[in-house]
């Protein structure tokens, strides 16, 4: 099987070559994006993930054989700045339309907090978007990408050290949070 640094290679003198890492690589970087940008964001990420990897395949580290944590790292960045960006839509439209909290008269509140799982769920979502955001990327890429430590770093451009303190971390916060819970 070639390698996708071949395929990245023979992709600069044949463009259309760069179409086999597409092949290869789409359906992990589209499940990845739907699962960090939900189904209508997915598919803006997934283009643009592939497009700016088209752009810098000049680049690309050829002492890696598989394209996979280069691909996740554009995803992942890419990401971070459709999430900002729409939070800063949302930010504007509720300062435009005055918009109260939906919890003000506590009945959606008191909805959602019907069962004890619904709200641990809840609360270990809400812990993880409260993570830094190098952190959070970190636990997502080593929980729904299948990245060994490895690819995780080159992904994030990080030394193996800082992915594996990171999971460390987010692994102590998070059993900290859910022991918290299990006390009140």
């Amino acid at each position: 099987m070639t390698t996708d640094s071949a395929i990245i290679r023979r992709s600069l003198d044949d463009p259309s070559a760069f179409g086999a890492l597409f092949d290869r690589h789409a359906r992990d970087i589209g499940v990845y994006a739907r699962q960090r940008v939900g189904a209508e964001g997915a598919q803006d990420v997934l283009s643009e993930t592939f497009l700016v990897a088209f752009r810098r395949r000049a680049s690309f580290d050829h002492a890696w054989e598989s394209a996979r944590p280069w691909l996740f790292g554009i995803a992942t960045r890419l990401v971070r700045a459709h999430r900002a960006d729409q939070a800063r839509q949302w930010r504007a439209i509720e300062a435009a339309a005055g918009v109260v909290d939906a919890d003000s008269d506590g009945g959606l509140a008191r909805a959602d907090e019907r069962t004890d799982a619904a709200v641990r769920a809840r609360a270990l979502a809400g812990r993880i978007a409260h993570l830094a955001a190098r952190d959070r990327d970190t636990l997502l890429l080593y929980a729904w990408s299948d990245l060994t430590y490895e690819e995780i770093a080159a992904a994030l451009r990080v030394p193996v050290g800082t992915v594996r303190s990171r999971l460390h971390r987010v692994r102590r916060l998070l059993a900290d949070e859910r022991e918290e819970g299990d006390d009140g």
